[in-house]
C-alpha cells in the first residue's frame, strides 16, 4: 500500500458561503479499498467529485493515476481508467433505457466494437444476476438491482480506479451483501483495481483496507478499522468515529439507553387485518395484519419496495386500502375521518418541510393545519423549541440547517399538535450517530414518558434493535413480527442484519437476481487495459449519444407527440387567428336624408365584400349604444340635404364613425369609407355628364398575392416561426434534464467531448424538425390553400439548416441553465420575442429603425422568412435567395460554437 492512486494537497471546496472542503491533505494508497466514513454533508461526495475530475478545483492540488487533474489534458487521457459512479440509486443511469440500451450505451463510449460489447455485457450481467433482466427498463429495477446494473455500466471498460459514492445507501441489508459480494469478486480477478467508497454504514467499513473518517470538511483520521478501534479504544467503529469527532460536536453524547415498556397490553394504538393495496394489476401490499400497543415502539423492516411506506401512507389514510381494515385508536381509518387523523403525526422519507419558511414559521403552519387553538400556538410553538433543541436556529431557514437538526425540526413539525401516534419512515438517514442518538433519545422520551406510540421504518441494523418489537416485510408480505432478540433467536443467527437476511432468502428474496463468480479470465487480459487513444472528435462517440437520445425520444410518445401536434395546433391558432384582412364588417347608417340619392349611396356599402349591413340606426344613443357593444364596427350617418347638395354640385360631407379599439384596423376600414366615397361621386358625376378628371391615373396591381389575403402572407411566416419555436423549446431540455437527473456526470467523466454531447443530442431533435416541417407544408398547402410556387427542395434545403440553428438555441439555453423551467423559459424569450418582432413577420425589416434594424438583419428568422415567402409567394429558387440562405448558414457555427463554449466538461 506504499503507492498512491491519488495525493490531495490543500484542497479548499465552496458552494457559494458553504465550505465543504477544508484544507484536505490526503493520501489514498492504490491497490486497495478505501472507505470514506462520515454522514452526510461531511464532503465525501465533495472529495470523490474532484478525484473523480467530475467537478472544478477551485484550491489546492489534487494528483489522481500520476498527474495533475486540474490539466485538461492529463484529465482526457485517465478518464478512461476511471470509473465514478454517483450518490443516488441509479443516478449513472437512464431510466426509459432497458438493462442491455445502458451498457451499449456505455461501452459504445469506451470504444468498443460490437463483438466485444456482446462479450463484456454478458460478463457483467451473468456475474451481477441481470442477464436475465437485460430488457427490462433501468427505472422499474429495484434499488439493489439499480446499483448492480450502475456498477456494470462503471466497469465496461475495466477502470484502473473505482470511485462508488454511497453505493448501497437506501439499499435492504440482502441486496448490499450481494453488492459487496459482487465487489470481492472483481477485485479478485483485477486486484491491481483501486476502489474508493464513501458510505455512512460503519458495518459496511468495517470490511475495507483502508478508512478516511471525515467530519465537517475535515479529515479526523486515517488507516486501517483495527488502528481506528485501537486509536480510540473502541469496539466498533461507529464508537470509534464518535470519538474522533472534535469535543464540541460530541458534548453531552451518552449511550442511548431503553426504558423497559411498561404498557397495557390491551391498549392498542394500531391494528391492521388482512390489508391489501392494488395498483392495477400489481398488488403492492398483501394481507398484512399486525398489532402495536400504545406507548410502544413498533420498527419496520424491509427490502426496497416491500410495501413499508404504502403500508404507513394506508393506515394514515393517505391511501385507502383495497381489502382489509385498519384501526387508529379503535376508529376505523378513513380518508375523511379528519378527527382521528388529528391523533397522527407523520414524518416522511423525503425532507418535507417549507424550505422557504424559517424554523419558527414552519411550526405555526403546522401547528395552524392541525387546527390548533391560535391562543395556544405560542406556546406550542416555544415548547417545541425548547424541547426539540432548536433555540439556535429559530429564524434560520431549513436548508441553511446541518441534517441532523433538519431531522429534529421535522420531528418538532410532526409533533406540535401532540399526536398520540407518531409514524416515521426512516427518519435518520444520513444523520451522524451522535445527532442519531440524539434523536433516538427524544423517541425514547416521547415514547416513556409521554405515551406517544411510533411506528418507524428503518434500514440500520442497530436501530432495529432498539425497537420494542418490530416486523419483517418482504414483497409486500409481513414475514414475522415479535421482539428483536426473539427474531434473532428463531433463526438461531449471530444478529438481527443475518436473521433478516435469513428471513429474505426463506421468502424467494434475491433468487431471481443470481450471481455467479466473474470467469477465471479478467474481461482483459492483465496487461492489456490500455485506455482507448484520444481522438479530437470521435464519430462514434457522438453516435452513441444520438443513438441514447434517440431512444429516450422514441420511450417518451408524449414529448414527440405535443411537439408534432402542438406545431400544428398553433399553426391553425396563428394562421387562421393573426389575420391582416379587414372584412365581412358589420355597419349600420343613420341616414337623416332619407332620399333616394342617400339610398342609393348606401347600397354602396351593402354590396361590397368588405361590409355586412346592420339594421339602420335611429339616433346617437342608438349609434353609440351598438358601438360599445361591438354589435357594428362602422357607422356612416348622411346628414340633411345630402341629396340637394349633391345634385348642385357642392360639397358634400359624410360621417363616418369608426371603433378605433383596434388602430391598424381603424386605418384599413377608414381607407375603404374613403375609397368607396370617391367611387360614388365619380359614378354619379359620370352618370349626369359631369366632366370627369383628366390626366393620369394610377391603378395597383398585387403581383405576388393578388387577392390581399392574409394567408398567403402569415402562412409561409408562421412555419418558420413554429420551426424555431419548438425544436428550440424541445432541445432545451437534453441537457438540462439531465442536470436535474444527476445523469451529466456521464458527460463530465467518460472520454465524450462537448461537441460530440452536443451534436450527439441536437440531431434527433433536428430530424423531428424536419418530420415538422414536412407536416407544416403539407397543411399550408393543403388545408390553408397556400400553393408552392418556387423551388421545395430549397425550401426544404433551408428548413435543413434552420433546424440546426432552431435546436442550437435550445442547446445554448440549456447549456447556461441548470434547471428545466429556466432552459425553457430563456428558449421562449430568445426565439419568439425576437422572431415575432424583428424577423418581418408582420413588418418588413426595413421599416425597423436602429437597433432593430439592426437585430432583423443578423437574426436567422429573418433570412428564413425571406426564404419561405419567396419559394411560396414569388416562385424563387435557391439561386434567386441565395444571399438569405448563406447568412442563415453561417449563423450556425456560431450558435453551437457558443453553446460548445458554454458547456462545462467539469462541474463548478
Amino acid at each position: 500500500m506504499s503507492d498512491s492512486v491519488a495525493r490531495l494537497q490543500g484542497v479548499r471546496l465552496d458552494y457559494g458561503k458553504t465550505r465543504a472542503l477544508d484544507g484536505i491533505d490526503l493520501t489514498v494508497p492504490a491497490g486497495c479499498m478505501v472507505g470514506l466514513i462520515g454522514p452526510d454533508g461531511v464532503g465525501k461526495s465533495s472529495l470523490l467529485a474532484l478525484i473523480s475530475g467530475s467537478r472544478r478545483i477551485q484550491q489546492g492540488r489534487v494528483q489522481v493515476l500520476g498527474g495533475d487533474m486540474a490539466e485538461w489534458g492529463h484529465r482526457n487521457r485517465v478518464c478512461p481508467r476511471i470509473a465514478y459512479m454517483p450518490q443516488g440509486l441509479g443516478r449513472n443511469l437512464y431510466p426509459t433505457l432497458s438493462v442491455e440500451e445502458n451498457l451499449q450505451f456505455f461501452a459504445r463510449l469506451f470504444g468498443h466494437d460490437a463483438a466485444e460489447r456482446r462479450r463484456r455485457i454478458d460478463e457483467l450481467t451473468i456475474a451481477t444476476g441481470l442477464h436475465d433482466f437485460l430488457a427490462r427498463p433501468a427505472g422499474k429495477l429495484s434499488g439493489g438491482m439499480k446499483q448492480k446494473l450502475g456498477l456494470c455500466c462503471a466497469l465496461i471498460h475495466d477502470p484502473d480506479l473505482l470511485i462508488l459514492d454511497e453505493p448501497t445507501t437506501g439499499v435492504d441489508p440482502l441486496a448490499r451483501a450481494q453488492f459487496w459480494e459482487l465487489i470481492e469478486s472483481i477485485r479478485r480477478q483485477r486486484p491491481q483495481m483501486s476502489v474508493v467508497v464513501a458510505t455512512a454504514y460503519m458495518d459496511e467499513a468495517q470490511g475495507f483496507d483502508w478508512l478516511v473518517a471525515m467530519d465537517a470538511g475535515r479529515i479526523l483520521a486515517t488507516g486501517t478499522p483495527a488502528e481506528l478501534l485501537e486509536q480510540t479504544g473502541s469496539t466498533s467503529l461507529e464508537q470509534a468515529f464518535v470519538a474522533l469527532l472534535p469535543e464540541e460536536r460530541k458534548r453531552g453524547h451518552a449511550p442511548v439507553v431503553i426504558p423497559p415498556l411498561d404498557v397495557d397490553e390491551n391498549d392498542i394504538a394500531i391494528e391492521a387485518k388482512n390489508l391489501v393495496l392494488r395498483f392495477g394489476d400489481f398488488v403492492a401490499v398483501k394481507d398484512v395484519s399486525f398489532r402495536i400497543r400504545r406507548g410502544e415502539i413498533f420498527g419496520f423492516l424491509g427490502s426496497n419496495g416491500c410495501g413499508k411506506t404504502t403500508t404507513m401512507k394506508m393506515l394514515t389514510g393517505l391511501l385507502p386500502a383495497s381489502e382489509g381494515q385498519a384501526w387508529l385508536f379503535g376508529s376505523e381509518v378513513s380518508p375523511k375521518d379528519i378527527e382521528t387523523r388529528r391523533r397522527v403525526g407523520y414524518m416522511t422519507q423525503a425532507f418535507s418541510l417549507y424550505s422557504e419558511l424559517t424554523v419558527r414559521q414552519n411550526l405555526v403552519l403546522h401547528a395552524r393545519l392541525f387546527a390548533v387553538p391560535e391562543e395556544q400556538i405560542p406556546a406550542r410553538v416555544e415548547e417545541m423549541i425548547q424541547r426539540f433543541g432548536l433555540a439556535d436556529a429559530v429564524d434560520s431557514l431549513p436548508s441553511n440547517m446541518p441534517l441532523g437538526m433538519r431531522q429534529r425540526l421535522s420531528l418538532a413539525v410532526a409533533m406540535v399538535h401532540k399526536p398520540e401516534l407518531l409514524i416515521l419512515d426512516e427518519p435518520t438517514s444520513g444523520v451522524d450517530p451522535v445527532a442519531r442518538d440524539a434523536f433516538w433519545r427524544l423517541l425514547i422520551e416521547l415514547s416513556r414518558k409521554d405515551g406517544v406510540t411510533i411506528f418507524l421504518s428503518t434500514h440500520f441494523m442497530n436501530e432495529a434493535e432498539r425497537c420494542d418489537r418490530m416486523s419483517m416485510m418482504h414483497a409486500g408480505v409481513v414475514l414475522d413480527s415479535d421482539e428483536p432478540a426473539k427474531l434473532v433467536e428463531k433463526r438461531g443467527a449471530a444478529d438481527l442484519e443475518e436473521a433478516f437476511i435469513g428471513y429474505l432468502l426463506e421468502a424467494g428474496a434475491g433468487t431471481d437476481q443470481p450471481q455467479q463468480e466473474l470467469s477465471a479470465a479478467p474481461l482483459v487480459e492483465q496487461g492489456e487495459a490500455v485506455a482507448p487513444r484520444r481522438q479530437r472528435f470521435s464519430l462514434q462517440r457522438m453516435l452513441s449519444y444520438l443513438w441514447r437520445e434517440a431512444l429516450e425520444l422514441q420511450r417518451d410518445p408524449i414529448r414527440a407527440t405535443l411537439a408534432l401536434a402542438g406545431s400544428i395546433m398553433l399553426m391553425f391558432v396563428i394562421g387562421f387567428g393573426i389575420s391582416l384582412d379587414v372584412e365581412d364588417l358589420r355597419y349600420a347608417v343613420l341616414d337623416r336624408d332619407d332620399t333616394s340619392l342617400s339610398r342609393d349611396y348606401a347600397l354602396q356599402l351593402s354590396g361590397s365584400r368588405y361590409f355586412i349591413e346592420q339594421p339602420p340606426l335611429s339616433d346617437y344613443q342608438e349609434l353609440d349604444r351598438r358601438m360599445r357593444s361591438g354589435e357594428v364596427s362602422l357607422a356612416i350617418e348622411i346628414p340633411h340635404g345630402f341629396a340637394r347638395d349633391a345634385l348642385a354640385g357642392r360639397p358634400v360631407e359624410i360621417g363616418a364613425w369608426v371603433d378605433g379599439a383596434m388602430p391598424q384596423r381603424a386605418e384599413t376600414l377608414k381607407g375603404y369609407v374613403q375609397g368607396m366615397h370617391q367611387h360614388w361621386l365619380v359614378t354619379q358625376l359620370s352618370q349626369r355628364g359631369g366632366a370627369l378628371p383628366t390626366g393620369a391615373e394610377i391603378q395597383t396591381r398585387f403581383r405576388y398575392n393578388p387577392e390581399v389575403q392574409s394567408l398567403p402572407a402569415m402562412v409561409p411566416a408562421v412555419i418558420p416561426l413554429l420551426l424555431l419555436m419548438i425544436p428550440a423549446m424541445l432541445t432545451a431540455l437534453a441537457v438540462v434534464r439531465e442536470k436535474e437527473t444527476g445523469s451529466i456526470t456521464n458527460f463530465y467523466v467518460t472520454p465524450v467531448t462537448r461537441s460530440e454531447f452536443l451534436l450527439g443530442k441536437q440531431l434527433p431533435y433536428v430530424a423531428l424538425a424536419m418530420v415538422n416541417f414536412l407536416l407544416m407544408s403539407l397543411l399550408a398547402v393543403t388545408v390553408f390553400g397556400v400553393p408552392i410556387t418556387g423551388s421545395f427542395a430549397a425550401l426544404a434545403l433551408a428548413a435543413l439548416v434552420f433546424s440546426f440553428v432552431a435546436t442550437g438555441m435550445g442547446l445554448l439555453a440549456s447549456s447556461i441553465t441548470r434547471s428545466q423551467i429556466a432552459a425553457m423559459f430563456f428558449a421562449m424569450i430568445g426565439t419568439m420575442v425576437p422572431a415575432t418582432q424583428f424577423s418581418g413577420l408582420i413588418d418588413p425589416v426595413s421599416s425597423l429603425e436602429g437597433a432593430g434594424q439592426l437585430i432583423g438583419q443578423v437574426y436567422p428568422a429573418t433570412h428564413m422568412v425571406t426564404i419561405s415567402r419567396g419559394v411560396f409567394s414569388k416562385a424563387l429558387g435557391l439561386a434567386e435567395l441565395s444571399g438569405a440562405f448563406w447568412a442563415m448558414l453561417l449563423s450556425v457555427p456560431v450558435i453551437m460554437g457558443l453553446a460548445v463554449m458554454l458547456l462545462k466538461k467539469q462541474e463548478r
